[in-house]
């Protein structure tokens, strides 16, 4: 079996329910606001998450 390749790349999907929150729309919204673009924040966002997790041990 051929060994992965980790990429540096990432596609996310959202889920039906979740998109009744609108996170695209808000991303967008935020981004303009923030003048930031939405791959940014996304990258933020997983950062902050992965650190909060790996406090907990």
């Amino acid at each position: 079996m051929a060994k992965k390749e980790l990429l540096n790349k990432l596609s996310i999907y959202i889920p039906q329910k979740k998109m009744e929150e609108k996170p695209v729309e808000r991303l967008i919204r935020l981004g303009n606001k923030k003048d930031r673009s939405i791959n940014y924040m996304v990258v933020e966002a997983i950062l902050g998450y992965l650190r909060r997790e790996e406090k907990k041990g």
